[in-house]
């Protein structure tokens, strides 16, 4: 009978934590396709007298998207903590997928005038409630799910892993495509491709999801501890409101560096540097393979010397390691392939190693009653107020040779804010999920005692 709930608590471990990063992969690709597709789709959508100009409309259209995240967060999560976490990643990542392929479908200004840009950007807004309810609820289930003592680690492969694999993805597909379209009928018809594969990632995720168990401790909580009617209220209310402010500035430093970083490499590389699509997909495609493997270093670490450690002997050197390799990486010459590829890898691992804990310390500072949405606002404020840089950067910069020094200040900035909240931040790695209520679950629900005996010889959970 023990062995036979092992291997069905192992089972269901392995499941949430595969839906959990599939999840976070999938909305990763269907998010940063634009980000490979910027060049191309500027003057097919957003006329203006300059390239820079075109840029800046772009990543602004991409930073619509984020800003409208934290809307998604408060609607999937307050349905998360009510009604389950699998039933709302399902609907949302239905959602994200759909949103995507109708962007490839979107006639250009040539076609249809502004009418063009106003319907690309009405899709990403839609595209952002969405994914706002994804964070919801893939980053609550794998941390829910999983053992304590693992829960770091977990955190770093969802963060990390669901991002690098994301990007990866896009990255193999950007190639993939790019070569299979002649250079002419990219603008034509290959942009049109890459967003058309939304619907793929949302069929497979749905297909993983749907053999997914719902999170243990959700379904385990105590009937006095359901969800209050407006878990919003609550997240920003007298008790939770420092703690989710301060949530949102760890959030918000490491989401601005790694869209400086990794979101800003594809138009880096073309744009500054020179280097063709293809050569760009293959740099890519190594920094966020770096992306998975540091994600998993930074999130072990954290379950070994804590969260707020990590954070802080990360976030000290990165103040100034990544401004002064962004400068040198600006530099480089379309010849500087390898070096172009080394500093962008260590770089894109540096700001992951640094910020791969963020979920699991969101997580950790609500309880299970409020947590899908405080750690989804949480997150989702932070990453809308991360995305809208490259937007900022690219508006104050008079060429785009001016962008790679304007861009190194604001890594900096980015990298000095994550580092006052890692500061002001308590350890929380010694504060449960609620599992004192794990105990009290039915058998049923297939939890063995001696996988969370540690979780719960823990004290109470403490938020403030």
């Amino acid at each position: 009978m023990e062995h036979h709930q092992d291997n069905a608590r192992r089972k269901q471990v392995r499941s949430a934590g595969i839906a959990s990063i599939t999840g976070w992969a999938m909305d990763l690709y269907d998010l940063t396709i634009i980000l490979y597709l910027a060049p191309t789709i500027g003057p097919l959508l957003f006329p203006a007298q300059n390239a820079t100009l075109q840029l800046t409309f772009v990543y602004a259209s991409f930073a619509v998207t984020l800003l409208f995240r934290p809307l998604g967060s408060a609607l999937f999560g307050a349905y998360a903590d009510r009604n389950g976490r699998k039933r709302a990643m399902m609907v949302a990542i239905l959602g994200v997928g759909l949103s995507t392929a109708l962007m490839g479908a979107v006639p250009t200004y040539a076609a249809i005038g502004f009418a063009a840009p106003i319907l690309f950007l009405t899709l990403r807004i839609v595209q952002g409630v969405f994914v706002g309810g994804v964070v919801a609820s893939t980053h609550t289930l794998g941390t829910e799910t999983v053992a304590p003592e693992h829960r770091g680690l977990m955190s770093g492969l969802v963060a990390g892993g669901g991002a690098g694999a994301g990007a990866v993805v896009a990255s193999l597909v950007y190639f993939t495509v790019s070569a299979i379209v002649p250079r002419q009928d990219f603008s034509v018809y290959g942009w049109r491709v890459m967003f058309f594969t939304g619907l793929l990632t949302a069929a497979f995720s749905f297909y993983v999801y749907r053999r997914t168990e719902e999170s243990p401790l959700w379904h385990g909580r105590s009937p006095a501890r359901v969800a209050p009617k407006s878990p919003l209220r609550d997240v920003f209310g007298k008790r939770y409101r420092a703690t989710t402010l301060l949530n949102i500035a760890i959030a918000a430093g490491g989401a601005t560096a790694y869209y400086l970083t990794v979101g800003f490499f594809p138009t880096l590389f073309g744009e500054n540097l020179g280097l063709s699509k293809s050569a760009s997909a293959v740099i890519l495609i190594v920094a966020n393979l770096g992306v998975i493997v540091a994600g998993a270093l930074g999130g072990h670490l954290s379950d070994r010397i804590g969260r707020r450690a990590v954070f802080l002997w990360l976030g000290i050197p990165n103040v100034v390691a990544l401004p002064f390799l962004y400068l040198w990486l600006a530099s480089l010459d379309a010849e500087s392939v390898v070096l172009i590829t080394v500093i962008a890898t260590l770089m894109a691992m540096l700001v992951m190693t640094g910020s791969a804990p963020t979920l699991i310390f969101l997580n950790e500072r609500f309880p299970t009653d409020i947590r899908a949405t405080g750690t989804g606002l949480s997150w989702n404020i932070g990453f809308a107020i991360g995305g809208i840089t490259p937007a900022i950067v690219t508006a104050v910069s008079p060429e785009v040779s001016d962008i790679p020094v304007r861009l190194a200040i604001a890594i900096a900035v980015a990298a000095v804010v994550f580092l006052l909240a890692a500061l002001r931040a308590r350890e929380t790695r010694h504060l449960g999920l609620g599992e004192e209520t794990l105990s009290k679950l039915p058998m049923a629900s297939t939890q063995t005692p001696t996988l969370w005996s540690r979780a719960q010889q823990r004290k109470p959970n403490q938020h403030n």
